[in-house]
């Protein structure tokens, strides 16, 4: 019950307190304690912001409307930034949001591609049919070029001649490809070169030499070469790099174990041949071992001439007579067996041809592009550190043995070729230790302290602003209140009338009618000073206090006599 009677007298002189305040107090008090309930709320709203991420930049006017009107579907916030070029949605729903407006085909990127098709009017002409095809084959390829990390939007434009039956009056298609690339960026000659061929191979019977790529400045990135590829290119520059790198690679690879680090420097310079070379070869050779030689054909004749079995003798009847048992004869003639050995040869003729084949070699050679022509290396190694027994390190110069140790080992490493031209030379002298100093990033141009920074930032402006509003607007009006309870406290204790209200102080301030313009704390003497109050309310509480204190009016009396007013 006490704690309630507390509670309730607090309450009620906290009611009376500040029904004592000036309207002017009033009002400010109001104000303060608004403006500190706005900060609360708006620094809460300012917390609870999302944080705003790109969802797409560089819309079209119907992809963009398309966009917005499928983010109100799915009740995702969007605004606007730099200028209306990028749209933007809360960073938790970028991905979500992304993944389902193309699940619906958003955005088109401004082209039309073969959905072009799926509208066809009924009784369309065959020409408008072809017109259509054409503008859905160039949106297509603008999408796939765009499709690359560097290109912004793209353009393709293609001509294509109407089929003839006469050769000689066919002509080929042609494209052309203008790109708008991001801001700082570049298309080296291999993407280029992927563009080229995309385009070419996506058109039946077009050449990648028919193929132009423009960029948004007017450069031509599509440079016309050769059938055969002879012409110097960014390729073949690189090849000679990647050459030249690996082989310092492998003289600094193999010297430094042997001489640490940073005590080997090496440069090589390549000549490189380039040129496409066909050799044919046709040659003849004589047979080394006739017995192993292939027969190409053979022809072997005989001939014989002489008197052999013919009829002879008188005509008649004697010489019809049987023939006698023939008898073997002691010596046959050479050549002659059975009937022929009784006859006389007269000539034996032999003939026989061999032809074997010609012992012939054809090669025939491609040598291969990119040979080396010759190598200049060039080596430059550190003087050897050594310490003495104190401890003070020195340079001293290499023998003549690590030298010719050394210099067989770059020969070997790089595969020297005195035949070819090759050169190589080793300098052994003390190497300039001074390095020169790297800047590092101040911590506090490091994005992630920007970051941080911009984070705490914003809850200290938040802190300071609300401090600002305590101490100064709202303190100051509740510090009157605080007067007048301390005062009451005051006055109680010392005459007994705490009914009253009303100190001593006061009284004399009512009596006398000062007016110090604003309440608040003297200091000098560290009295505080009541409100200002006008005349006659001052009066009329002087009056009252006569009435209900005369004790209080006596002492004032008295202090006045005494001299100390």
């Amino acid at each position: 019950m006490n704690e309630q009677a507390n509670i309730a007298t607090s309450a009620g002189s906290a009611s009376n307190r500040f029904e004592q305040l000036s309207l002017q107090q009033k009002m400010g008090l109001g104000a303060g304690i608004a403006a500190l309930i706005a900060l609360i709320a708006g620094a809460w709203m300012w917390g609870q912001a999302p944080d705003y991420r790109v969802l797409y930049s560089n819309l079209s006017d119907r992809d963009g409307g398309a966009i917005i009107e499928s983010l109100q579907q799915l009740n995702i916030p969007y605004k606007f930034s730099d200028g209306g070029g990028a749209l933007m949605i809360p960073a938790e729903n970028v991905h979500e949001a992304r993944l389902k407006l193309a699940s619906q085909g958003l955005p088109k990127g401004g082209t039309v591609g073969f959905e072009l098709m799926e509208n066809q009017k009924f009784g369309i002409t065959q020409f408008a049919e072809q017109i259509n095809y054409q503008r859905a084959l160039e949106g297509e390829l603008a999408r796939s070029v765009q499709s690359i990390a560097t290109v912004a939007s793209a353009r393709v434009h293609l001509a294509i001649p109407k089929p003839s039956v006469f050769v000689k009056e066919q002509q080929k298609p042609s494209a052309s490809v203008v790109l708008t690339l991001h801001g700082g960026r570049l298309l080296d000659s291999a993407q280029v070169s992927a563009i080229v061929h995309l385009i070419s191979s996506s058109v039946p019977e077009m050449s990648a030499k028919n193929v132009t790529v423009v960029d948004q400045a007017g450069t031509l990135l599509s440079a016309l070469q050769d059938d055969h590829g002879m012409g110097l290119d960014t390729k073949q520059v690189k090849y000679v790099q990647q050459i030249e790198q690996n082989y310092i690679r492998r003289i600094e690879s193999i010297l430094t174990p042997l001489l640490g680090a940073s005590n080997v420097r090496a440069q090589v310079t390549a000549s490189i041949d380039f040129a496409r070379t066909e050799q044919t070869a046709e040659i003849y050779k004589p047979n080394q071992n006739p017995s192993e030689s292939s027969i190409r054909s053979q022809q072997s004749l005989e001939t014989l001439n002489g008197s052999g079995l013919s009829a002879s003798g008188v005509p008649g009847a004697l010489s019809n007579q049987p023939p006698v048992p023939a008898t073997a004869p002691i010596v046959a003639a050479p050549g002659t067996t059975g009937a022929e050995s009784s006859a006389q040869l007269d000539n034996l003729h032999k003939e026989n041809t061999v032809n074997y084949e010609v012992d012939r070699t054809i090669s025939h050679t491609i040598l291969p592009v990119g040979m080396i022509k010759r190598l200049s290396v060039a080596v430059v190694i550190n003087n050897r550190k050594v310490t003495d027994p104190k401890g003070k390190v020195s340079l001293i110069p290499l023998s003549d043995a690590e030298k010719i140790q050394i210099d067989n080992l770059v020969k070997d490493a790089v595969g020297f070729d005195p035949n070819r031209g090759d050169s190589l030379n080793i300098q052994n002298a003390a190497f300039n230790d001074e390095k020169e100093a790297i800047e590092e990033v101040p911590l506090w141009q490091q994005p992630e302290m920007i970051e941080l920074a911009k984070q705490l930032a914003k809850y200290l402006i938040i802190a300071v602003v609300m401090l600002i509003v305590v101490f100064k607007i709202i303190k100051p009006a509740f510090r009157p209140l605080e007067r007048f309870e301390v005062n009451d406290h005051e006055a109680g204790g010392e005459t007994g009338g705490a009914e009253t209200g009303i100190s001593e102080q006061d009284m004399l301030a009512a009596t006398e009618g000062r007016a110090t313009g604003i309440a608040g704390v003297d200091s000098a003497t560290g009295q505080y000073t009541p409100p200002v109050a006008p005349y006659e309310q001052n009066l009329n509480i002087a009056r009252q206090i006569a009435q209900q204190d005369p004790k209080v009016v006596a002492s004032v009396i008295k202090d006045w006599v005494n001299g100390n007013e």
